[in-house]
């Protein structure tokens, strides 16, 4: 019998913007001014809140948080290419990409402060509580993808995960069924090079994370994950890919995690210093500001008044959650199921009781 070669692939890496600000032009997106302002005041505004969400941490004013810092352009340009149709299925450092997608930040703070109303989204806003569990997430997404196939609805399913998820095994389970069902799904690494103290190279042998699409008989795309206008681009193309009912698209981003896991770790014990060093001269706010001025659309009296107003509405964020009144006890039975079972009413019923005498 002769031996045959049956199966051949190429993985991709798209990037159009570099860090002086420079473009491809061959391969800029066709976005207008106005767009690309759009995706730099969301991203210094990300930026802006989760500094705030740190320092809330450390005054005792919140729980763990998972700091986003360095992964603006990657949140901000799948946000852009989303339909208003289409589903958001987080991780737990998205804070980014779920603001922009009608979540209020008050809420978002609300939950890292163990609030569950947190997780308590505005009627019509497409998007999964947030899936601090590694991995599970994936699964999820695969799942309403799979719903909208059912339904021959034109939108997709967008969930994350950072590289560390790849090597659990509901990646796998996900890719598998996804590709073989052709769910309406898109599946985004955050390869931010780190899963808490591991480094890539120990999660995987393969040269990126993107080829393990190959695999399972979908398209895969590694991109610069600081380069909003790559992510853009292999974003939207995947998401109207999805929405055809032509199936699954992975897509890694190559970024870097500025900050520290989570408020719980200290990224100074085990990452080199010339590292990150290297990584924030690559910073995704700057390289896009660098474009702007260029291209004489940012000056420093812009800058400033974003400042300002970022500012400004940080803080009313934090007021709105500092604000909220104290949950009343029996809502911890009131947010997971849409009719209440016998045993938990009977549950619910007795707690009311027991609070009111």
């Amino acid at each position: 019998m002769p031996r045959e070669r049956i199966y051949e692939a190429v993985t991709e890496r798209l990037s159009i913007l570099d860090a002086e600000g420079r473009v491809d032009a061959d391969l800029m997106p066709a976005l207008e001014p106005g767009q690309v302002l759009e995706l730099y005041r969301s991203m210094v505004r990300m930026r802006a809140y989760d500094d705030k969400a740190l320092k809330l941490q450390r005054q005792g004013r919140m729980g763990t948080w998972p700091p986003l810092k360095g992964q603006e352009a990657t949140q901000a340009g799948v946000a852009m290419a989303m339909g208003d149709d289409d589903w958001l299925v987080p991780a737990f450092r998205e804070h980014g990409v779920m603001l922009l997608r009608g979540i209020p930040g008050h809420l978002i703070y609300a939950y890292w402060a163990g609030d569950e109303r947190g997780s308590c989204y505005p009627e019509g806003v497409r998007c999964f509580p947030v899936s601090v569990p590694v991995g599970s997430q994936w699964q999820h997404g695969v799942g309403i993808g799979l719903s909208l196939k059912l339904r021959d609805e034109p939108a997709a399913a967008v969930t994350f995960g950072g590289d560390g998820s790849t090597s659990e095994g509901d990646f796998h389970e996900a890719l598998n069924c996804a590709a073989v069902y052709r769910a309406r799904t898109v599946f985004v690494i955050q390869n931010n090079q780190w899963a808490i103290s591991v480094p890539l190279h120990q999660q995987t042998a393969s040269a990126s994370l993107a080829q393990k699409a190959h695999a399972y008989g979908i398209p895969g795309i590694q991109v610069d994950g600081n380069d909003v206008f790559a992510v853009y681009t292999a974003a939207r193309e995947a998401l109207e890919r999805a929405r055809r009912g032509e199936g699954p698209t992975l897509i890694e981003a190559l970024t870097y995690r500025l900050g520290d896991h989570t408020t719980a770790d200290d990224a100074s014990r085990y990452r080199p210093s010339e590292e990150l060093a290297a990584w924030e001269a690559r910073d995704p706010i700057t390289r896009v500001r660098r474009w702007l001025e260029a291209e004489k659309l940012w000056d420093d009296v812009q800058e400033t008044a974003l400042e300002d107003a970022t500012r400004a509405w940080v803080d009313e964020q934090v007021g709105a959650f500092e604000a909220l009144a104290p949950a009343a006890p029996e809502e911890v039975f009131d947010f997971m199921y849409a009719e209440l079972p016998p045993n938990l009413r009977e549950q619910r019923d007795g707690l009311v009781e027991e609070v009111r005498s």
